[in-house]
C-alpha cells in the first residue's frame, strides 16, 4: 500500500492523505491568514471523508472542478456539515483565494454524494471501507482501507471518552497499519465533570456580578456541547453564529447523537439570536452567556460581541477550543490583545481557556494504540508529531511522522 501525505503531516490542518494514488482521504484547509491548502491537488478515484470540520473537508469542493467527478463517501451529518461549511467559505470568500472552488463545485458535491452509516462496508476506487465511530462529533468516523493486501485505519480525529454530545470510541479494529492523530499528545485532560462545574461557577459568578461572558466555540460539536452544558447547569445563554443551523441540522439525526432528547431541551433552553436592527449590541449589555462563532476570534459574530465587552474588567471571554497558531484567539490567550476585524484591540475583560476538547489527549491516544503495538504508526495531526513517535518508538511502536509530500509504502 502507497500512502502519500498531501496534508495535515506536523501540523493541525488541511488534513489529505492519498492512497494507492486513487482513494483520497479528507480535503481540508488550514485556518490562518491567508488559509492553507493541501500541497497537491490529485484527481482521485474517489474521496472518502472522516467528519465534518474545516481543516478535514474545507477544500473538498474543489477537486470537482473541470470535468472530475469522484464520488464522495461519508456518513449523512458529515455530508451536511461539510455542505454547510462549503456555503459559508463561499459567503465569506468567494471569488478569492481564500475559497478555491464556486457554487458550481458546490451542487456537484450533491450529486457525486453516496453516504454510509457505521460499521457497513462499501467499495470505493477498488478499495473495501468500512466507517466506526469515532466519538469526536456527530458522523465523525474511523476509516478502515482494505486493498485485498494490506488493512490501513485512518483514526481521523477521535475521542475515547464520553461527551454529552456524543460517545466516545470503543472501535478497534484489525489493521496492517495505523494512522493516527495526534492533537492532544502531551496534554493529560482533566476529569470532564469537575470542568464542567468549573466553567459553570466561573460563567454564574461573572453574571452575578454584573458582566457578560463570550463563550467562542466552534459551530460544530462545541456549540451544541456548550448548549446541553449550559440547560444542565441552568445557566441562561444565546447562541450565534452557524451554530444555529448546524444544531438544526444535528437535530435530524439522532442515531448519530448520544441523546438526541437532551439536544432538544438545551436548544429549547437557550434563545437564538436574529442579528437584526442591533440585536448583538443589546445582548452583550446583557447578563448573559453568549455562544458564539468562531472559536478561534478569526470571524463571525464574535467580532461584534468581543469589541462590546472588552473594555470592562467584570466582562468574561470563555475560551473553550484549540486555538491554531497565528489565529486571534491564540493571541488573545498569549498577549491578551487580539486583532479583531483589522484592529489590534487590547481587552480588559477577563479571559479564561477551558479544555473541552472533542479529542483524545496523551492517555487516550495511548490506550487506542495500545490495540496496535505490533503495527506501524504513522503520526499526523499534531503539533508534535515528531516528538510524540519518538516517544511511541521507546515504548516498543514502530513508529513514526511523515512529513507533507511524503510517500509511506506499507
Amino acid at each position: 500500500m502507497d500512502i502519500r501525505f498531501l496534508g495535515g503531516a506536523e501540523e493541525v490542518g488541511r488534513s489529505a492523505v492519498l492512497v494507492n494514488g486513487s482513494l483520497l482521504l479528507d480535503y481540508g484547509m488550514k485556518s490562518a491568514t491567508p488559509p492553507q491548502f493541501p500541497v497537491a491537488s490529485p484527481s482521485p478515484d474517489a474521496v472518502v471523508a472522516s467528519h465534518g470540520h474545516l481543516d478535514h473537508v474545507g477544500a473538498l469542493p474543489s477537486l470537482l472542478s473541470g470535468d472530475d467527478r469522484s464520488p464522495i463517501h461519508w456518513t449523512p451529518p458529515t455530508r451536511e456539515l461539510a455542505l454547510t461549511l462549503a456555503r459559508d467559505t463561499l459567503k465569506l470568500h468567494g471569488g478569492t483565494y481564500n475559497c478555491p472552488f464556486t457554487e458550481e463545485e458546490i451542487k456537484r458535491v450533491t450529486q457525486v454524494s453516496e453516504t454510509h452509516g457505521y460499521r457497513e462496508t462499501f467499495e470505493a476506487a477498488d478499495h473495501q471501507v468500512t466507517f466506526y465511530n469515532a466519538g469526536h462529533i456527530p458522523g465523525s468516523a474511523h476509516v478502515l482501507i482494505d486493498d485485498g493486501d494490506t488493512r490501513l485505519l485512518y483514526t481521523g480525529d477521535f475521542h475515547t471518552e464520553d461527551q454529552r454530545l456524543v460517545a466516545g470510541t470503543t472501535a478497534r479494529p484489525a489493521a496492517d497499519v495505523v494512522v493516527c492523530e495526534s492533537t492532544y499528545s502531551d496534554v493529560t485532560h482533566g476529569n470532564r465533570g469537575d470542568l464542567e462545574e468549573q466553567f459553570a461557577t466561573s460563567v454564574r459568578t461573572t453574571l452575578w456580578e454584573g458582566g457578560t461572558v463570550v463563550i467562542p466555540a466552534f459551530a460544530i460539536g462545541r456549540t451544541q456541547e456548550l448548549l446541553l452544558i449550559c440547560e444542565s447547569h441552568d445557566i441562561p445563554c444565546y447562541v450565534d453564529g452557524m451554530g444555529k443551523q448546524v444544531t438544526e441540522t444535528l437535530r435530524q439525526y439522532p442515531a448519530f447523537l448520544r441523546d438526541g432528547e437532551a439536544l432538544r431541551r438545551a436548544k429549547s433552553h437557550a434563545r437564538f439570536v436574529t442579528g437584526r436592527d442591533g440585536h448583538r449590541k443589546r445582548i452583550a449589555e446583557k447578563n448573559v452567556a453568549i455562544i458564539t462563532t468562531s472559536g478561534m476570534l478569526s470571524g463571525g459574530p464574535a467580532m461584534t460581541y468581543i469589541p462590546e465587552i472588552r473594555d470592562r474588567p467584570v466582562n468574561k471571554i470563555a475560551m473553550t477550543g484549540y486555538q491554531v497558531e497565528g489565529t486571534p484567539g491564540r493571541e488573545l490567550l498569549e498577549t491578551g490583545r487580539a486583532e479583531i476585524d483589522g484592529r489590534v484591540m487590547p481587552v480588559a475583560a477577563q479571559v479564561e481557556q477551558y479544555d473541552f476538547s472533542a479529542h483524545a489527549d496523551r492517555s487516550g491516544l495511548l490506550e487506542l494504540l495500545d490495540s496496535y503495538r505490533d503495527t506501524p504508526v504513522l503520526i499526523d495531526h499534531g503539533d508534535r508529531c515528531g516528538a510524540f513517535a519518538d516517544e511511541l518508538v521507546a515504548d516498543g511502536f514502530e513508529a513514526s511522522a511523515p512529513e507533507n509530500g511524503d510517500r509511506v509504502s506499507i
